[in-house]
């Protein structure tokens, strides 16, 4: 398979073939079709990305996984919506929760997957050197990501004049916004500090560190 004119390694055909596959499932009769739209997106501009960036930049397999772990956790809460999920309404029964917690889950999964992602290619690409420096920017980066989304749940609410709950999924508590923000905070320090190390590792695999076009 050729993907914008570079041969495609097996491993990423195949986890872009099994993401078509969940989002034809996610797409069948999903709980609220708008959320399904509106947090299908960013499943969609991931894949997509990573994509149309193949020929120029290739990231390592761990990257390609994680990111392929973190579409298929998007089109899973899409399917159900992140305030209703089937899993989660039934720890929320057993543990006496106040609240469905997946989405918790899936804005660590916003921090934690992109910093992978932002550290290889500024790292790679020859953007920034490996230090203190290139910490902070990845994961301000990651937190200001975090803030875009949140800010464009606000405009579709605005816009679109639809109840917040069905949007941003805020399930009655007023500061869900910030705690989005701060799981993925700690999403993408946890990324940095925790597995920085394999990640590195990970890299040093690929050779010289950095990938050229052909």
């Amino acid at each position: 398979m050729v993907v914008n004119g570079k041969k495609a390694e097996p491993l990423h055909v195949i986890l872009l073939v099994l993401f078509v596959i969940a989002y034809i499932f996610s797409a069948f009769r999903p709980l609220e079709r708008l959320a399904w739209a509106g947090q299908m997106t960013p499943a969609l501009l991931l894949v997509f990305l990573l994509v149309v960036t193949y020929r120029k930049f290739r990231f390592s397999n761990f990257v390609y996984v994680m990111a392929f772990l973190h579409a298929l956790l998007l089109v899973y809460g899409a399917h159900y919506t992140y305030s209703q999920n089937p899993l989660f309404n039934q720890w929320k029964e057993q543990f006496d929760w106040e609240r469905n917690y997946f989405d918790r889950v899936g804005h660590f999964a916003q921090g934690f997957v992109p910093a992978f992602m932002a550290k290889e290619f500024l790292l790679r690409g020859g953007y920034v050197k490996k230090g203190k420096v290139l910490t902070l920017i990845v994961i301000l980066s990651c937190l200001g990501f975090s803030s875009a989304y949140e800010l464009s749940e606000f405009a579709i609410v605005k816009i679109m004049d639809v109840p917040a709950d069905n949007v941003m999924g805020t399930q009655g508590d007023a500061f869900d916004s910030l705690w989005d923000m701060i799981w993925a905070l700690i999403g993408a320090s946890l990324a940095v500090f925790g597995f920085g190390p394999f990640h590195d590792n990970q890299m040093e695999k690929m050779g010289d560190g950095k990938r050229h076009s052909d």
